[in-house]
């Protein structure tokens, strides 16, 4: 059988790992690091560079280095946190036809999933090279709190990359199995702070069984928001010192954005850390430079509404799965931010007990991916895994409301059936809006899908029943099929990423992915 690779594909930095037997092995790139920047940069020649390469030239090239991709994959541009992320993200996104926020550069419309591809095809070179022979498959994870659109473009970029994408994991799920597969039975908090999203999981653990009790989280908080804050408060403070405003200056934003960075990381080791960018700016006076002292207390006060959004995803894990924070025996912490000294002592504050650091931050969830490659290719005997559906699913009712028939935290797979009734006299036909999240107001929920059952046969309202079917398999793809109870007619739907790529953008993307040496 094919090694399955798993492949934490992160906002900031992935992770690719093999399983040799029953030992997870972390591979160093062809540069010699664990992870790799998730970045992509465009150059002269029509030569694409991908991680640190592209990284180390990002100063000089700004316009044409695609940073961030996670945070744009299965997004519309008209989403309000996209709208924030384009004003700070350095190179040119446009809307595409179907409303998918894509990226313009190298000469090219691309779309995000395009530029996963070619962090993955690292990735997967990575592991071809270590190997000695051809990956086809993986694991890829993903955050917990990714929506279906999100999840099936993440599975349209490892196509492009040339993988069979065997199953979409939840990124703290992966921690989890990082951490428990050799240890006794607990329940677990995974507490997953990364680059671009922020995740919490519930899970108990059972000889060899891991079951996600409850997940929660925000998709619009993680490292790249703290970077913006103090990258603002810098600029605020240069120009007020020298009355120059850089934000159009995409090069000195480029610098001052990584200055921020490591300035920031810098802060989770120590209390007091120098920027000093020489040559930021010039005016009619001469040339300006910025040379400041940063300290963590500034750094904390900065982020402070930031560090307060971890509350809530918390609070919510813990009620919908029905414990205290008194029942967690370990709280695990996983992605980069953790770090973050404030962050931890946040942990401590809403579960009571000192986070553990048990795992690696930047390479448990690969690792945790690789397990399950195992289990699926084996390789890994004795280890069961229950994952849940983050996000509530329903149809339309009338008044515009949503009718919820699978809620979230529900264990995947799932089969859920509801039955709904006619609401018009003589009615022959309803229209099924299938609907994901939470809101009771159908408008303020992500639409999956639409699909109709006809020829009803005529009757007064509320006397013709229609039973609706939700089921979703173990890859997270949604099936709902729809039954007139009278005469057994059906009509179903898989729900497709809707926004996703059609098949020629899906054919043009593969062909540039695979033409980069």
């Amino acid at each position: 059988m094919s090694t399955i690779i798993g492949i934490d594909l992160g906002t900031t930095n992935s992770c690719v790992v093999v399983m040799e037997g029953e030992t997870p092995v972390v591979l160093p790139n062809a540069e010699g690091s664990r992870t790799t920047p998730s970045i992509v940069a465009f150059v002269e020649d029509a030569q694409v560079l991908v991680g640190h390469q592209a990284k180390r030239q990002s100063v000089i090239n700004p316009d044409r280095t695609i940073t961030h991709a996670k945070r744009l994959m299965g997004r519309q541009t008209a989403d309000p946190a996209i709208e924030e992320f384009r004003r700070y993200c350095g190179y040119d996104t446009f809307s595409a036809p179907n409303g998918d926020c894509w990226v313009r550069a190298g000469g090219a419309d691309r779309s995000p999933q395009e530029i996963s591809a070619l962090i993955l095809r690292k990735l997967k070179q990575t592991a071809e090279d270590y190997l000695g022979h051809e990956v086809t498959e993986a694991v890829v994870t993903v955050p917990a709190y990714f929506t279906d659109a999100q999840r099936q473009a993440t599975r349209e970029a490892g196509t492009l990359a040339g993988l069979k994408v065997r199953r979409i994991l939840n990124e703290p799920t992966a921690a989890a199995l990082a951490y428990g597969i050799h240890k006794p039975d607990a329940c677990l908090a995974v507490f997953d702070l990364g680059g671009g999203t922020f995740d919490v999981s519930i899970l108990r653990v059972r000889n060899g069984v891991f079951e996600v009790i409850a997940t929660a989280g925000d998709a619009d908080l993680g490292g790249d928001d703290f970077d913006r804050v103090l990258l603002e408060a810098l600029l605020d403070d240069f120009e007020s010192e020298n009355g120059i405003d850089l934000r159009q200056d995409r090069m000195a934003v480029q610098r001052l954005k990584e200055a921020a960075e490591t300035a920031k990381c810098e802060l989770s080791t120590i209390t007091s850390t120098t920027i000093s960018l020489p040559f930021l700016a010039v005016n009619e006076s001469g040339p300006k430079h910025l040379n400041t002292t940063l300290g963590r207390d500034k750094l904390e006060n900065l982020a402070d509404s930031l560090i307060r959004r971890l509350e809530a995803p918390c609070r919510r894990a813990l009620s919908d799965a029905g414990l205290k924070p008194s029942d967690i025996d370990e709280v695990l912490l996983v992605g980069g931010m953790s770090r973050m000294p404030a962050v931890q002592r946040k942990v401590e504050e809403l579960f009571g007990r000192r986070p553990s650091k048990g795992v690696n931050p930047d390479e448990a969830v690969a690792i945790g991916a690789s397990i399950q490659g195992g289990v699926l290719s084996g390789e890994v005997q004795e280890v069961i895994l229950l994952d849940v559906t983050p996000h509530s699913l329903g149809i339309r009712v009338q008044g515009g409301r949503m009718s919820t028939v699978i809620p979230r935290n529900t264990t995947v797979p799932v089969r859920h059936k509801k039955t709904f009734a006619t609401t018009e006299d003589m009615q022959t036909e309803v229209i099924l809006h299938v609907l994901q999240g939470e809101d009771a107001q159908a408008s303020n929920n992500v639409r999956l899908g639409t699909f109709s059952l006809d020829r009803l046969e005529p009757r007064k309202a509320g006397e013709v029943r229609v039973d609706v079917t939700f089921e979703i398999n173990a890859d997270g793809i949604v099936n709902v099929s729809a039954v007139d109870s009278v005469s057994g007619k059906q009509a179903h739907i898989t729900i497709q990423n809707a926004h996703g790529l059609n098949a020629a953008e899906r054919d043009t993307a593969a062909a540039r992915v695979q033409a980069v040496a």
